[in-house]
């Protein structure tokens, strides 16, 4: 098993409140940042306000898709509604069992198709799971299978054209928004894993040919955006 090293810097600050070294992001466009991992632990005075509008358009049975350590599935309990936690790493499971959430499904979105859901939400781009644009096919593909009658995809995603000025780096020959990234705690590296950012344009091209209903409902000043979608009846 690879080290979920993501979930030891989780692990660390939910029981210390602290880190003893950052948690770092090593990228594909040559940048090493430094994770801020209370933004993980957030509550409710600091959601953003695109984060609010997605959490008041949840509806019915909502699959709050890697959900982290839980800010907001508890968000959501709180309000009373029925709503379950998917998250595959084992640490933020435990710190979201240690938080109060009642309903955890530790399970990889791609295998997970036990139950129906009306709102299937992905924030902080959760979408981003999708690694590539095909891979984004492929998860409204399955999406539709997770979906009750009436339901709905929430999520929010970014225009990153921005990094390849910002670095001078040119573009890659694949899409823009598929980056690399690898975590690095304590001297040690988790592995590499790809997650997608998708512009407007290319989202709701996309969305169309897999036969979606695209309302964009939010767009901030950081080219972030919220979507919402449904399956075209």
């Amino acid at each position: 098993m690879h080290r979920d090293i993501y979930g030891e810097a989780l692990s660390q600050f939910h029981q210390t409140g602290t880190l003893s070294t950052p948690l770092l992001l090593h990228s594909t466009y040559g940048d090493i940042e430094e994770m801020p991992v209370e933004v993980f632990f957030r509550t409710e005075e600091d959601f953003p306000e695109l984060e609010f509008i997605a959490l008041s358009l949840c509806d019915g049975k909502v699959l709050d898709v890697g959900a982290g350590v839980g800010s907001h599935v508890l968000y959501l309990q709180d309000k009373g509604f029925d709503v379950a936690a998917l998250e595959v790493s084992t640490p933020a499971c435990n710190i979201m069992r240690a938080r109060g959430v009642r309903h955890i499904i530790q399970d990889n979105f791609w295998t997970y198709d036990q139950e129906k859901y009306d709102t299937l939400l992905f924030l902080m781009n959760g979408i981003g799971l999708a690694e590539d644009l095909q891979g984004f096919r492929r998860l409204l593909a399955h999406a539709k299978d997770l979906l009750s009658e009436k339901g709905q995809l929430l999520f929010d995603s970014s225009d990153i054209s921005y990094l390849y000025e910002e670095y001078k780096i040119p573009r890659p020959e694949y899409y823009f928004g598929e980056i690399g990234y690898q975590y690095e705690f304590e001297g040690s590296k988790g592995m590499p894993f790809k997650w997608l950012y998708i512009d407007q344009k290319t989202l709701i091209q996309i969305a169309h040919e897999e036969k979606w209903v695209v309302q964009v409902l939010y767009e901030d000043d950081n080219d972030q955006y919220l979507v919402r979608m449904e399956p075209m009846k």
